[in-house]
């Protein structure tokens, strides 16, 4: 009798966080299909508000997000097992990192890559510096290993250690909610539930939509800039099906096989190029500028955390750093429940300073590598990559290529790489919805996955069609404000629950100690 009340519990459950959830992306999308001039109208007017009146929150939250889970990695609560005291690591070293870069950095780095450090060593952040000189590019660099640094990768593991901890320390589900149980009473815990794991879905797909509309659309200038196939209105839209086909075969196959052996593949795809192109490039340009590069993100790590240029009225900050610390707050949900999933058996050191650090430099590596070169070629060879850059960002990769023996080779391999990320960030996504909404479940059924798979690919084609990256940024902004707010919760909850095991486990010694004494 207990197990069918339980059982309509988490069928009532489940069907109001995947109804509710599934119908506003649904009417979000049938919205930006019937009126995307509305959709882009109204999306860009509310972005452009949050952008304007709280991006001081996101700045200010992520910094604190940085410090709270190095102090964690630091502190005596760095040794607290993720899991049973004596449990391994359920995936090696290489498999553990494979999946945590490929679902975290997803096809971002590769659209990034080239298109940032350019952006910017032709459009410098900082007021005085000379466009397209020497000090541009130092800038340029520094600030693209910013955007992509510790920072980012501190908002996947304040979710993702929540999770880990309460699922696998408290027996909790691989629910967002279930991270703020102590903060809440029992009367409320339900609607709280609710209301976190529904805006923890709508975050996720909106996140997840962003970075498949940013692949899709390279994807799409690839195969037109490389190949000379037509760029026709709805040429993105077919794209985005054939990924849908691609990303649910391997999400049906699970995380063991389809998902792991896609995530090595990719991981071994990325060393290979940055390997070849280490050495096809100027070799100590690089390695100066990745070293330099590390000096300059060290030595100005605060001023950059908080730069903001409000006497100025520039929206440089509003338009990069701040857009990108709300993508990635939407990445949050996502990102977070899946290196959870695959961290069970590491120490609370082992996690935070393994996803805070180790993708990060691979990171600036291969900004170092694709980006410095790319500002060798426009500084010391007159390439004019930088111009080409700013009037199509999608086709960033595919002019610099250009540029290297076996061109054509190079780009199919390049749009595989895009692919590969695409599809790995997708199917892992696929599958942590579907634990979400379905009571924590861990093993979701392929129905359920189907249908966000289905949701995913509608939104992102809704998003291309209405305006393009603009669209992209906008929905990133809109979703990522109410989530800042529960990721500031979870911060609480989880130093709160971590202090009071220590604080239960001295205790314990104590007792223990008495005892022996009495003895």
């Amino acid at each position: 009798m207990v197990d069918v009340e339980k059982r309509k519990k988490n069928t009532f459950y489940h069907t109001i966080v995947f109804k509710v959830s599934a119908v506003a992306i649904m009417f979000f999308a049938i919205w930006g299909a019937v009126s995307p001039e509305s959709l882009a109208e109204n999306g860009s007017m509310i972005s452009g508000f949050i952008n304007h009146s709280f991006g001081w929150l996101y700045l200010v939250a992520v910094s604190c997000f940085v410090v709270f889970c190095l102090y964690l990695a630091l502190s005596k609560y760095g040794n607290i097992k993720l899991g049973k005291e004596d449990e391994k690591p359920e995936f090696s070293f290489f498999s553990w990192l494979s999946m945590l870069f490929a679902a975290g950095f997803g096809a971002g780095i590769v659209f990034w890559g080239v298109a940032e450090p350019l952006t910017h060593f032709a459009n410098p952040p900082i007021a005085g510096v000379e466009p397209q000189s020497a000090e541009a590019a130092r800038v340029a660099m520094r600030y693209a290993f910013f955007n992509w640094g510790i920072h980012q990768w501190s908002v996947f593991v304040l979710v993702g250690l929540a999770l880990a901890y309460f699922q696998f320390r408290k027996k909790s589900k691989l629910l967002v909610s279930e991270t703020l149980e102590s903060l809440s009473t029992k009367k409320k815990r339900k609607s709280i539930k609710h209301t976190v794991n529904i805006l923890a879905v709508i975050a996720t797909v909106t996140g997840v939509a962003t970075s498949l509309g940013m692949g899709v659309l390279q994807i799409n200038a690839g195969l037109s800039y490389v190949f000379s196939i037509p760029d026709y209105v709805w040429m993105p839209v077919i794209i985005v099906g054939a990924m849908f086909v691609l990303y649910m075969l391997s999400a049906i196959t699970g995380l063991d096989k389809g998902i792991k052996i896609l995530s090595t593949t990719n991981m071994v795809l990325v060393i290979g190029f940055m390997v070849v192109f280490l050495f096809q490039g100027p070799t100590v340009f690089i390695l100066e500028s990745f070293v330099l590069g590390i000096g300059d993100y060290i030595q100005h790590f605060v001023e950059m955390s908080f730069y903001l240029t409000p006497y100025t009225g520039e929206k440089w900050a509003h338009d990069w750093t701040i857009f990108y610390w709300a993508w990635v707050i939407t990445w949050s949900p996502f990102v977070g429940s899946f290196i959870a999933r695959i961290s069970r058996g590491r120490t609370i050191r082992e996690f935070v300073l393994g996803v805070l650090i180790i993708p990060p430099v691979i990171g600036f590596i291969w900004m170092s590598i694709f980006g410095g070169t790319g500002l060798f070629m426009d500084l010391f060879e007159n390439k004019q990559i930088a111009d080409a850059v700013s009037q199509d960002v999608a086709t960033a990769i595919f002019v610099f290529l250009q540029h290297f023996p076996m061109y054509g080779v190079l780009s199919i391999l390049m749009i595989a790489l895009v692919m590969i990320f695409l599809i790995t960030s997708v199917d892992s996504t696929v599958y942590v919805l579907g634990i979400m909404t379905s009571d924590g479940n861990e093993n979701p059924s392929n129905m359920l996955k189907t249908i966000w798979g289905v949701l995913i690919a509608a939104t992102t084609a809704v998003l291309i069609m209405s305006d393009g990256l603009k669209a992209l940024e906008a929905i990133a902004l809109i979703t990522a404000l109410p989530f800042t707010l529960v990721m500031i919760l979870i911060s609480i909850s989880l130093f709160k629950s971590l202090r009071s095991e220590q604080t239960a486990n001295v205790s314990a010694w104590a007792d223990r100690q008495k005892q022996k004494k009495a003895q």
